[in-house]
């Protein structure tokens, strides 16, 4: 089908993962562009290629297209370390299949995945009114098994996170 997510890794599969930050939209990928990836200590070691109203990469078989809109980094120094940068939509009916097929082949056992993504202001929900907010401003969601001090206040009821990111 046309509508195939398809993982492309250039040394095989990741098995071993400690960390894995997956950068949902092209904000969060530009934020992982300027803060983390601009040093040399990464390199790519895949792609995701995927098909749909919004989001077309090439066909070709090479494993990293440049025009790919989602790629996968390795921390030279720790193996153990990826980044996804996704800055291409993926929509409804692909969702679950890049999921699978991203994580299907990383162990789970004691791997901490982070999700940086962002959405407008104006769906924000809060008491206040949305123009006395500091924007930018960041918020958190988190599991009950990450225990660790958490970087930033929590987001809280009823805002949600939708799309991919909740995925």
């Amino acid at each position: 089908s046309r509508r195939e997510v398809e993982v492309l890794w250039s040394g095989g599969e990741p098995s071993g993962c400690s960390r894995f930050v997956v950068a949902i939209g092209r904000n969060a990928a530009a934020f992982l562009s300027s803060f983390i990836l601009d040093s040399v200590c990464w390199e790519v070691v895949g792609v995701v290629k995927l098909w749909n109203e919004w989001c077309r990469t090439s066909s070709t078989t090479n494993v990293l297209p440049t025009d790919s809109f989602c790629l996968f980094y390795r921390l030279i120094s720790d193996p153990t370390v990826l980044l996804c940068q996704c800055s291409c939509y993926v929509a409804e009916d692909q969702q679950f299949q890049w999921l699978e097929k991203v994580f299907g082949s990383m162990q789970k056992e004691g791997l901490q995945v982070t999700i940086l993504s962002t959405c407008p202001v104006a769906d924000y929900k809060t008491q206040e009114s949305t123009l006395t907010l500091a924007s930018p401003f960041l918020k958190a969601l988190k599991t009950k098994e990450f225990q660790e001090q958490v970087c930033c206040p929590l987001l809280e009821q009823p805002n949600i996170v939708r799309d991919l990111p909740a995925a």
